[in-house]
């Protein structure tokens, strides 16, 4: 359903959709990005680029070029070099995912860790049941 929004680029009031996350203005901006970095990258010399390279040769930035292969409008198979970086260390490259493999074991890791603090903090449904006997009965009780 198409609701009113503020374009998270450039904060211009515009209709939101479940296709159109952006206005119409930024929208063009975006296209006119990718024109930019799929000529440079169609051009066999520029094949061998790294995704900083790109970036500064077309001036599009890196995290834009970034969305654009988690879209699937660049494909890395074609592009050898076109690894982004994590989004948690921002220093390893990676090919596919928002993580790299260290930064992924961390946060299942924690994951885990705060499931198990969870579990420990429930109280047990015996326990539970016992105060709202109590409860039942002081209610009876007042009455």
């Amino acid at each position: 359903m198409a609701e009113l929004a503020n374009c998270p680029r450039c904060g211009k009031l515009f209709v939101r959709s479940s296709t159109q996350k952006v206005c119409s203005s930024c929208m063009r901006e975006i296209e006119n990005d990718f024109e930019k970095v799929y000529r440079f990258l169609r051009k066999k010399e520029n094949r061998q680029s790294t995704i900083y390279e790109v970036s500064a040769r077309t001036g599009v930035s890196v995290a834009q070029i970034t969305e654009f292969i988690r879209e699937g409008r660049i494909r890395v198979a074609d592009y050898p070099n076109m690894a982004y970086p994590c989004e948690r260390c921002g220093e390893v490259l990676i090919t596919e995912g928002r993580f790299c493999s260290s930064c992924q074991k961390i946060l299942e890791e924690t994951a885990a860790t705060l499931q198990e603090m969870l579990d420990d903090t429930k109280p047990s449904l015996s326990a539970g049941e016992g105060y709202l006997q109590k409860k039942k009965d002081d209610l009876n009780r007042s009455y």
